[in-house]
């Protein structure tokens, strides 16, 4: 692997960040110079020639379908309302497989009804992960600051690790890292290999982390530098997702905010991560759990 390919083709843009149809994201996100996407459920369903269309439109990009996103409120549900959330994640594990994308997100639950113990999550973190693996997809748990329970990352790492699923993992919000006070929340805690995706955001208020930039554009640029090296140090070589979610963004042509992704890569991939050297010998703290 080149030093060039290592370093910006292992990012990608959240198709979220961009306004308008899925052909106009595809062509812009591959025009700027990117290898990979991140795409959401609407943008199969709300297709004008459907699902079938909008999976051939993004076979035909050649871009890498590296996350689909996001299914919500899954874990800790009454029994009433489990066989319905079942048959919802059994349909985006399907469009997920569809896309030949190999990742999935579920975002932590925020309804108040859920379930807050432990012993609940992990049953139905477990059994999300099962309906998974015959579709050979990975399922990358989030915390939610607007979450009932699970609101930060700490959290849905120890849920990760009590689970214990071969295909369960964690996907880190960088934008909710830094909005977090917790002290809990120490990145040198996690293991790389069970790290499944990093979501790289720069925020335009720290109290607000769903208000986003680029990595570069905000106020954060030292911290989100520091978080990388953390990342690279502790064996991280996955892929890392470009989000910025504001309105501004959305009321701009799809080219122009790739361009500011592109940007966003380079100052990370061949400044930030050029000059971080792996850790030797790092010992990689993980928490003695007891459920």
């Amino acid at each position: 692997m080149t030093s060039f390919s290592a370093n910006i083709d292992d990012f990608g843009v959240d198709s979220a960040s961009l306004a308008g149809p899925l052909e106009g994201k595809l062509s812009a996100v591959r025009e700027a110079g990117f290898a990979q996407i991140v795409l959401c459920a609407s943008d199969l369903v709300n297709h004008p020639g459907g699902i079938d269309a909008a999976v051939a439109a993004v076979q035909h990009s050649g871009l890498r379908v590296s996350g689909f996103q996001s299914l919500h409120d899954f874990e800790g549900l009454p029994d009433s309302l489990q066989a319905y959330k079942i048959d919802v994640a059994k349909a985006m594990l399907g469009m997920c497989h569809a896309l030949n994308c190999h990742l999935m997100v579920a975002s932590a639950s925020t309804l108040t009804q859920a379930r807050t113990d432990n012993a609940s999550l992990i049953h139905n973190l477990r059994q999300l992960a099962m309906l998974a693996i015959p579709k050979n997809i990975r399922i990358a748990y989030q915390a939610n600051p607007q979450a009932h329970t699970v609101k930060e990352f700490g959290q849905a790492w120890d849920l990760v690790c009590m689970a214990d699923m071969p295909n369960l993992g964690l996907c880190l919000d960088t934008a909710e890292v830094l909005a977090s006070t917790s002290a809990d929340n120490d990145l040198e805690m996690l293991d790389s290999e069970k790290l499944f995706l990093v979501q790289l955001a720069d925020t335009l208020d720290s109290a607000n982390p769903s208000a986003r930039l680029f990595p570069g554009e905000g106020e954060h640029r030292t911290e989100l530098a520091t978080m990388l090296t953390t990342l690279h140090g502790l064996g991280y070589r996955g892929d890392y997702c470009l989000s910025s979610l504001n309105a501004d963004y959305l009321h701009m042509p799809a080219s122009i905010v790739v361009r500011r992704a592109w940007d966003s890569a380079l100052w990370l991939g061949q400044d930030v991560l050029q000059r971080s050297v792996p850790l030797p010998n790092q010992i990689r703290l993980k928490r003695v759990l007891a459920n």
